[in-house]
């Protein structure tokens, strides 16, 4: 999963995938706005046929973020 959220940040924010790690800060680290954020989280829903709760939106920081927030779905 880490693999595909770092591949499309990657494609949407034009950064090289292989620079984004776990710990990547999708805002500070990535130079992301909320916008973009919510159309990675969009494309993800997309893509695994998983609906990520409004309340755990607020909590994603990371790219580990995201993941831990779909492995639990």
């Amino acid at each position: 999963m880490l693999e595909e959220i770092a591949k499309m940040l990657g494609e949407q924010l034009d950064v090289d995938p292989s620079t984004i790690t776990p710990d990547t800060d999708i805002i500070k680290d990535l130079g992301a706005d909320s916008l973009d954020v919510v159309e990675l989280l969009m494309g993800l829903e997309e893509k695994t046929g998983k609906t990520i709760p409004e309340d755990k939106v607020a909590e994603i920081k990371t790219v580990g973020d995201i993941a831990k927030v779909l492995e639990t779905l």
